[in-house]
């Protein structure tokens, strides 16, 4: 079942967030967990299962941090949410065989399909797309504050 947890709007949070203040060094999740007010304990478990997903790329050491794996155009909400979902490893209601006639033959269906449709356009909808939308609300982005002096 589709729901929105703490889990899983931390991590759509920290991607986004990695996306629009990534500059030449990765970004520290120390960073994160200020801008966002994500306490540690949920970012890294989450940014470790992105990682282990191919989401994001881990960096370690004393200039460590995260960075998106892919381009930010071909990473989609929809991955994050299934990646945060097998995380969460919670049971969905809506594939139980058990319960009433009417529920698994008339409301449960409804429920899938409307949980499909959200899914597909979760799939469509980008991390560029939330970073736009971000750079519209005039959300200052660390990355363009700080000069790039490389060659």
């Amino acid at each position: 079942m589709l729901r929105l947890s703490k889990k899983l709007l931390f991590a759509i949070e920290a991607v986004v967030d990695i996306a629009y203040h990534a500059g030449p060094e990765p970004v520290r999740s120390n960073d994160i967990s200020e801008r966002q007010g994500i306490p540690r304990r949920y970012l890294e478990q989450v940014l470790q299962q992105l990682v282990h997903h191919g989401i994001l790329s881990g960096q370690r050491g004393p200039r460590g941090g995260y960075r998106l794996a892919r381009e930010r155009r071909h990473i989609s909400i929809g991955e994050i949410i299934r990646v945060v979902r097998r995380l969460e490893g919670t049971p969905d209601p809506l594939t139980e065989t058990e319960g009433a006639e009417i529920g698994r033959k008339v409301v449960r269906p409804i429920w899938l399909e409307m949980q499909e449709e959200m899914m597909a356009r979760f799939d469509q909808l980008s991390i560029e797309e939330l970073c736009e939308r971000a750079r519209r609300e005039g959300i200052v982005s660390e990355a363009e504050a700080v000069p790039d002096f490389s060659i």
